[in-house]
């Protein structure tokens, strides 16, 4: 009997009487994934797991590989060229999907499944699901040690697998088949739960990945995960509307979470209703337009000053659905002193943070409570003007942001996102994660349509800044185009980076370009990581192993990033240096079209000046020695980070 035909034995039929199927323990985890639907935003079903990114090695490549090949009709599977890669691209379908819909993603043993443990982090960080199903050592021991086996020598349970465990949000490891019948019921959980999303790593030793045992056929009962609107406490959604009745200055923080719940036009709704000014995170970016009267921009040392203005002022803040990181909170120095939080939040971790009235609850739910809690209550007219007339001045300065040239007559970093966002439509998507672009792109994108009711959310930008993690802007983009392909088919993916990330992961847009997945990806080349050599200057520190021509062995050596980009399967155009905000609008023009002309990626490339930055005008903590210039702005600004507690500050 072969492993992929279940149906030869006597034995098989009668289990099937019964109730039961034999199958490997991989062909059973492959069948309930087959089996799992799930509700969009828009009310339609779908299938939960959308397809599978795969590198195939001893491990997983004759157990799971074997039963994938048997539905690939029905799940498609994409192969990669770097697990950390392929599982970039699952994290960036989730987010792309709202978190309704997700890709599982399999290695090998060993380095292939530590290759992933980068990405799980950033999974993690971002409350995004993803399944990762690395390949695991024999659990039954015989071979051992096996090639790719890191033996530990106190415990013969531990594998590298075991490295999961500090950025999963459920792990298992399946040692039995029968195992399956009890674990899949929490990934789905975990998955689908709007509190609890994450990773979910199942280590699967490839023994057992090929060991049969008759599991129930129930188990592979056609299931939907209609992902759960929990209502706030009636106590809670009172005494935050008696916190927010008193208030004179209130202000509205639109987070992540209000993206996830499809709450985006109910916000703005509440807001009008109660003239509140409202600021977005990075996470919640696009969600309001931009020209909405009560949009005072986005909040944080990557945001605006008109956000962060607006703040400093507000005497309650109403958070709905944000962790309020140090990025978007200015390390905790944005808020006015004495300010009242009450946080809306599905999760009660991130709801009781920061002494704040907790909401624990569904966004899009809270929302409509709460507005009907607060019936007849309006902020003051000034108060609400405010957000206008302070965007209007951030407007002007990213307006002479783009108008103006650099130094050396270089592109700057608000020209490229000035260039890109001109040329962006309500169907397309962008997306960044590291170095100075997320501070760019959040500050200075124009969002030009309301969030509308749909599949998705509304939301047009990926602003991974939850982990910061370089590389995500080259294989993000292969599973956001996936992902958009499938919800805005007229629409296009443009991932915005630096050189620093794209020499640290770049081999997934092969991997894009063979599967025949259209997206453009500008490369500001700088001349090496800008954005940290302006932390280490900026604080009085010299310059150092940063830019290129600070490095040990520095020499002329460039990279021919569009060349290269040739090479892995992909159009390229370069933006010559007299080219301009001209040259570069018309190379972007022309990347969009034969991406979309050719169903490949097109990679642009143009020269930055690695210090011509968009500020807003805010602090942010770092380690500073007393030996730098910088210690004293931090001893001057550190006792700030608690005033917002103290109302006498």
């Amino acid at each position: 009997m072969t492993i992929g035909d279940t149906t030869a034995p006597d034995r098989t039929d009668r289990a099937e009487r019964v109730g039961r199927v034999r199958l490997t323990a991989s062909q059973a985890l492959v069948r309930w994934m087959r089996a799992q639907r799930t509700e969009l935003l828009d009310g339609t079903r779908a299938p939960l797991f959308a397809g599978v990114f795969a590198i195939f090695g001893h491990g997983n490549v004759l157990g799971l590989g074997t039963a994938l090949h048997e539905v690939r009709e029905e799940l498609p599977v994409w192969r990669g060229q770097n697990e950390q890669g392929m599982a970039l691209a699952a994290v960036a379908y989730a987010r792309a999907m709202d978190r309704r819909q997700v890709m599982a993603v399999t290695s090998s043993i060993g380095p292939g499944a530590l290759n992933m443990v980068t990405a799980a982090g950033v999974a993690h960080a971002n409350r995004l699901p993803v399944l990762l199903l690395p390949g695991d050592t024999f659990a039954g021991r015989g071979p051992d040690p096996v090639l790719q086996q890191v033996e530990h020598f106190g415990d013969p349970t531990t594998s590298v697998n075991d490295a999961f465990r500090a950025v999963a949000r459920y792990f298992d490891r399946i040692t039995r088949p029968e195992q399956l019948i009890t674990t899949l019921p929490q990934v789905a959980r975990v998955l689908t739960d709007p509190a609890d999303a994450g990773p979910v790593v199942l280590a699967l030793p490839q023994d057992v990945q090929a060991e049969e045992y008759d599991f129930p056929t129930a188990m592979f009962a056609e299931r939907t995960h209609r992902v759960p609107r929990p209502r706030p406490d009636a106590a809670e959604v009172a005494q935050a509307a008696a916190i927010l009745r008193a208030a004179r200055r209130p202000l509205l923080v639109a987070g992540g979470g209000v993206r996830y719940s499809g709450a985006g036009e109910r916000l703005l709704r509440f807001a009008e209703e109660h003239g509140v000014p409202v600021v977005e995170t990075p996470a919640g970016r696009t969600l309001v337009p931009h020209d909405h009267p009560l949009h005072a921009g986005p909040l944080g040392i990557i945001g605006s000053s008109s956000a962060n203005a607006v703040a400093g002022e507000a005497d309650v803040v109403l958070a709905v659905g944000t962790r309020l990181q140090d990025f978007t909170t200015a390390s905790w120095t944005v808020f006015a002193s004495g300010v009242r939080m009450v946080a809306v939040n599905v999760a009660r971790f991130d709801a009781v943070k920061h002494a704040a009235h907790a909401v624990v609850g569904d966004a899009r739910e809270t929302l409509d409570e709460l507005d009907a809690a607060l019936a007849g209550w309006r902020a003051d007219p000034g108060w609400s003007a405010r957000a206008a007339t302070e965007r209007a001045r951030w407007d002007a300065h990213i307006d002479r942001l783009r108008a103006g040239a650099a130094p050396d007559g270089s592109l700057t970093y608000a020209q490229v996102v000035g260039v890109v966002n001109d040329a962006s439509g309500p169907d397309d998507y962008v997306l960044t994660a590291s170095g100075g672009m997320p501070g760019e792109l959040h500050g200075g994108w124009r969002t030009g349509a309301a969030a509308t009711p749909g599949a998705v959310s509304g939301a047009t930008m990926d602003l991974e800044y939850g982990f910061s993690c370089m590389g995500y802007e080259t294989a993000g983009p292969w599973g956001a185009a996936i992902a958009r392909a499938r919800t805005h088919p007229r629409g296009l993916v443009t991932a915005l980076l630096g050189d620093g990330s794209y020499l640290m992961l770049n081999s997934e847009l092969f991997s894009a370009a063979f599967a025949g997945h259209p997206f453009v990806a500008v490369v500001c080349d700088n001349d090496g990581y800008a954005v940290i050599q302006r932390l280490q200057t900026g604080q009085g520190a010299p310059g150092y192993n940063n830019m290129f021509d600070e490095c040990a062995g520095a020499g002329k050596v460039r990279v021919d990033f569009a060349a290269h980009a040739r090479a892995m399967g992909c159009a390229a155009e370069e933006v010559p240096p007299e080219g301009g905000v001209e040259g570069l609008r018309a190379a972007y023009a022309r990347a969009r079209e034969t991406a979309l002309r050719t169903g490949r990626p097109a990679v642009v490339v143009c020269r930055t000046h690695p210090s011509s930055w968009t500020e807003a005008g805010a602090w942010w903590e770092v380690g500073v020695p007393p030996s730098l210039r910088g210690h004293a702005d931090y001893r001057e600004a550190k006792p700030r980070q608690l005033r917002w507690l103290d109302p006498d500050a």
